[in-house]
This record gives C-alpha cells, sequence and structure tokens, in this order.
C-alpha cells in the first residue's frame, strides 16, 4: 500500500510539475496564462478605459491601446477627438459588471451635455494589455461620436 501512495504523489508531482514548466514556458515565450486567471475588473476599472477614451485631451495614439484592434480605426478616434473639442464633458457610470473567461460586459449610463443615454451594453476584452473595449464597443462609441468604424 505504502508503495502505491508514494506512485500516486509521484505521479500527482509530475502533473503539477508539468503544469507549472508548461505556464512558465508559455510566458517566457510571449504568451499569456489564460485570462480567467486574470482578476474580474472593477466598474471604476471599465469607467478609466471608457472616461480616456473620450476624453479628446488624450492623443488617438494612446487611444489605440484602450480598443482591442485599435490601430485600425486612427482616422475615426481623430475625428472622434475633434468632435469632442469643446463638446463638453460626456461622463460614464458602469454597473452589472459580468466576467466569463477573458470577456466582460456591462450596462453603462452615458452623460453628455445633452442627456443621459442608460443602460447601453458594453463589452470588454483581456488581453496582455489587460482590459480594453472590444472593437464593437470602440466602434459604437465612435458612432455616437459622429465617427462610425
Amino acid at each position: 500500500m505504502f508503495a502505491s501512495t508514494r506512485a500516486l504523489v509521484a505521479t500527482g508531482t509530475v502533473r503539477t510539475a508539468v503544469a507549472g514548466t508548461a505556464a512558465v514556458i508559455a510566458v517566457l515565450s510571449g504568451g499569456a496564462i489564460a485570462a480567467a486567471d486574470a482578476p474580474a475588473p472593477t466598474p471604476g476599472q471599465l469607467q478609466g478605459t471608457l472616461d480616456q477614451f473620450s476624453d479628446p485631451g488624450i492623443p488617438t495614439a494612446a487611444k489605440t491601446k484602450l480598443v482591442v484592434d485599435g490601430d485600425r480605426h486612427t482616422a475615426n478616434i481623430d475625428q472622434m477627438n475633434k468632435g469632442l473639442t469643446g463638446y463638453g464633458k460626456v461622463g460614464f457610470t458602469v454597473s452589472n459588471v459580468q466576467t466569463k473567461g477573458d470577456n466582460a460586459t456591462a450596462q453603462v449610463a452615458i452623460v453628455s451635455p445633452h442627456g443621459t443615454m442608460p443602460g447601453v451594453p458594453m463589452t470588454w476584452q483581456h488581453t496582455g494589455t489587460g482590459w480594453q473595449l472590444s472593437e464593437g464597443t470602440g466602434c459604437t462609441i465612435l458612432a455616437m461620436a459622429m465617427a462610425p468604424c
């Protein structure tokens, strides 16, 4: 019995060592550990991406990093920045954050000089950069700013 217990312990140790080694190799080779290992985003973190994306004082190059595939939409972001200059403060309230794997969804109230738009569903994706607006959500915001994708 002692010999079979020792074999089970040794097998478990080998499996753990192999899994740990695979994670180290993935990270060292430029890969990432599964997003499920990332902590769920807070409403404040997600709101921060929205606040930065809608701030006309933040350059386009910085904003492309806030959106998945944002570099494909530099002309749209430039147009949004121009339109938001002098427009007034746009604010967001993020609630009901739900996370599944590397995706997060939330309800977002958008406050602008023209009123409040409640309950807009938005999504984020966890990447090597962190929690980024999904491309679809980025394009929704750009469309609202008269700079559609």
